[in-house]
């Protein structure tokens, strides 16, 4: 997958350069708008192989479902995974103006999905996520789902997940880049010396530690989700705590990533040296940092992720340098994730 993840990043670095050129050499650009659009590429291509056209307008349709999903607040469940039992009495079944633009949506969503399904059983399977979701709703247990609600859930998840996380989290990482130059100067020289002037591959991608303890620290700082969702299926008994059966626990990742008792005083500030002997040795314990989650259900992506995040954040460092435009606005807001909220301008110019 590392070969489509360098075609498609590749080709908005062509763009930025163009538009670089046409400001008089500096460029001002709305990075997470592209962002969103290269990660939409790129989950498309590695999800729906020689379908991904319609794989992108999958994920345009699931971020005008997200944007719908997340006016309505906490009690949401993400796109194509069953509700949770204690909103199956909630508002989300009264016909709503926002809830009809939801069923909408998702009916499109389902519609296109299964068009993408019945090309793909007339032709020759490839080897991507879809062939592998196809598989498995035939080979495998599907835990009461029928086959085509298993397929269309599946790549829905994957869709959300590995498009709005990705390209969000990229986001966040550039801003703070741009608000500390010597960190970006420390990542470029890296990046630089790893790859030779060569595009990246898994093993230049492996050497760079720099790269990888920004990401970390990004990630401490601004975690895609905001907490964990637990039900608990049985009583249970944490510590001197019961927990009965039917109770749903919050996971706050948020309070445990900037907790000072875990972090240390510093827990405010972007220090990527605290992930310099790795996360075991970053907190104690190790497990209050969980930005993909924890145990039998840590995020099926995570791997995938941080290399997208890896190579894109690499061939951004080794041709370009940004720096905050005026029109920048920090304001992080919640919308399923933790997003920017007014977006992130940069002033951008070629290294």
């Amino acid at each position: 997958m590392v070969s489509i993840i360098v075609s498609s990043t590749t080709t908005l670095l062509k763009s930025w350069d163009n538009k670089i050129e046409f400001e008089g050499g500096i460029g001002h650009i709305k990075v997470d708008e592209d962002l969103r659009s290269l990660s939409a590429d790129i989950i498309s291509r590695i999800c729906f192989g020689s379908n991904y056209s319609k794989g992108k307008e999958i994920c345009l349709k699931l971020k005008a479902l997200h944007k719908a999903m997340s006016r309505k607040g906490l009690l949401i469940g993400v796109p194509g995974l069953r509700e949770l039992h204690y909103i199956k009495y909630s508002i989300s079944y009264l016909p709503t103006k926002n809830n009809r633009e939801m069923w909408n949506i998702e009916k499109e969503i389902r519609l296109l999905i299964l068009q993408v399904i019945k090309e793909r059983q007339k032709a020759k399977s490839e080897m991507d996520l879809l062939q592998s979701i196809l598989d498995g709703s035939t080979n495998g247990e599907l835990g009461g789902y029928k086959a085509d609600d298993y397929i269309i859930d599946n790549c829905k998840n994957i869709c959300f997940a590995g498009h709005e996380t990705v390209a969000t989290s990229a986001s966040w990482i550039l801003m703070l880049l741009a608000s500390h130059p010597e960190w970006q100067a420390r990542v470029r020289d890296e990046v630089i010396q790893a790859c030779g002037g060569c595009l990246p591959n898994i093993d230049m991608i492996r050497k760079m530690k720099t790269l990888t303890m920004v990401i970390q620290e990004a990630l401490r700082l601004y975690p895609p989700a905001p907490f964990v969702t637990r039900e608990v299926f049985t009583d249970m008994q944490f510590g001197d705590t019961h927990v009965p059966k039917g109770v749903v626990l919050w996971i706050p990742l948020i309070s445990m990533h900037k907790d000072p008792t875990i972090w240390g005083p510093d827990v405010h500030m972007f220090n990527p040296d605290r992930f310099a002997q790795g996360i075991r040795n970053a907190c104690n314990p190790s497990q209050a940092y969980i930005p993909f989650g924890i145990g039998p259900r840590v995020c099926a992506g995570q791997n995938l992720a941080m290399f997208e995040l890896k190579i894109t954040l690499a061939l951004i460092l080794s041709n370009f340098l940004f720096t905050f435009s005026p029109q920048y606005c920090h304001s992080p807001s919640f919308k399923l994730v933790i997003e920017p909220g007014r977006g992130v301008d940069l002033l951008i110019r070629k290294v």
